[in-house]
C-alpha cells in the first residue's frame, strides 16, 4: 500500500470509529434517560460530546491530514497532527457539555451574528487554505506535529464553536444534524462557497432562533 492510499485510509478508519462510537454513545444516553428518576452525570454529558465533535470534526480534518502526511512522511508525525486536531475538539465537545442547558435558543442568534463577524472572516480563510498553514506553521517530529494539529484545531474552533449551539436545540444527540453540521463545515473548507454562503447560513441560523425565542414568549 502506498504512503497515501495508507493515509486515507488511515484517516477514514478514524473518521469511522469516531461515528461508531458517536452512535454507540447515543445509544447508551437513551436508554439511560429512558430509565424513570435517572439523570444524566457530567461525566456522561461530557463523554458524549466529546464523541460527538470527534465524530463531526474527523472528516474535516481529512484534507490537512493529508497534506500533512505528504510533507511529513511519517506516520506517527502524522498521527500526533490528528490527535492534536481531534483532541483540542474533545475538549471543545466537554466544554460544551458544561454549557449544554446554558444556551439554546440564545445560541442559535449569536451563531448567527458570529457568522458575519470579521472574526468569523479570519478563521475561516484559515481553515480553508491548510497549505498555507503548513507552509507558514511547519514544525518538524511528532510533537510539532501534534502542536500543529492543536494551532489548526483552534482556527476550526473559532469558525464552528457557535454553529454547534443547533444541536442543543435540535438535540444533542440527533445523528442527522451531527451528519449535517459535518458536511456543513466540511464544504466550508473544501468548496469555493465564500463569504456570501457563511453570512446567509448566520441569517438562517439567527431567523431560526429569534422564531424560536418569540414562541416561547407567546
Amino acid at each position: 500500500m502506498s504512503g497515501r492510499a495508507l493515509s486515507i485510509a488511515s484517516i477514514a478508519a478514524v473518521a469511522l470509529l469516531a461515528w461508531a462510537r458517536f452512535v454507540q454513545v447515543g445509544r447508551e444516553m437513551s436508554m439511560h434517560a429512558a430509565m424513570p428518576g435517572m439523570q444524566m452525570t457530567p461525566g456522561m454529558l461530557a463523554t458524549m460530546w466529546a464523541a460527538m465533535m470527534a465524530a463531526m470534526m474527523a472528516p474535516a480534518a481529512a484534507p490537512s491530514y493529508l497534506l500533512h502526511a505528504r510533507m511529513s512522511k511519517r506516520a506517527l508525525a502524522s498521527a500526533a497532527y490528528l490527535a492534536g486536531y481531534l483532541g483540542a475538539w474533545c475538549a471543545v465537545g466537554v466544554a460544551y457539555a458544561l454549557l449544554h442547558w446554558g444556551l439554546q435558543q440564545a445560541g442559535l442568534v449569536a451563531a448567527g451574528a458570529w457568522q458575519w463577524t470579521p472574526a468569523k472572516a479570519s478563521c475561516v480563510t484559515r481553515c480553508r487554505s491548510p497549505l498555507g498553514f503548513m507552509m507558514n506553521d511547519w514544525r518538524e517530529g511528532a510533537g510539532g506535529a501534534l502542536v500543529m494539529g492543536l494551532r489548526y484545531a483552534a482556527w476550526c474552533v473559532g469558525c464552528c464553536w457557535l454553529v454547534m449551539s443547533v444541536l442543543f436545540v435540535a438535540g444533542a444527540m440527533s445523528f442527522a444534524w451531527a451528519a449535517a453540521i459535518s458536511i456543513y463545515v466540511l464544504a466550508e473548507r473544501v468548496l469555493p462557497l465564500g463569504r456570501t454562503f457563511d453570512r446567509s447560513v448566520g441569517a438562517a441560523l439567527a431567523a431560526w432562533g429569534a422564531w424560536l425565542i418569540g414562541a416561547a414568549l407567546v
